[in-house]
């Protein structure tokens, strides 16, 4: 089981880092509304730009405490309960705009192994 705990971190982390790093001005079919890319999907919730940029930073350093956590573990349980918040939000948001549930899915796929991993750890 352990073993599934680090694999599921490092999926998480490597999820999260895609998303934030590499495609951010990307357009997917999982963004809000009609959002071609990140900046425009935090405008579809009703966020400002400079709110985009916290929440990206917050997700980046979980994401990399994740990794961390494979060395110490004791960054585990914050980081997982950190990022399954973040997702819970993003859910939220997801619903708020009356967003398909097809959208919702990565965001509440996160949740619940975030939710795992943290708890799995404590």
């Amino acid at each position: 089981m352990e073993i599934l705990v680090k694999a599921v971190q490092v999926l998480i982390a490597l999820s999260l880092l895609l998303v934030w790093l590499v495609r951010p001005r990307m357009e997917t079919g999982y963004r809000g509304g009609d959002a071609k890319n990140m900046k425009e999907e935090f405008a579809v919730y009703g966020f400002p730009y400079w709110f985009m940029i916290i929440v990206g930073v917050l997700k980046v350093g979980f994401a990399l405490l994740l990794i961390a956590g494979l060395w110490l573990p004791r960054l585990i349980p914050v980081s997982s309960i950190g990022i399954a918040l973040l997702m819970a939000g993003a859910v939220a948001m997801h619903i708020r705009v009356k967003d398909p549930l097809k959208k919702s899915l990565p965001a509440l796929s996160l949740f619940l192994l975030s939710l795992l991993v943290g708890f799995y750890t404590l």
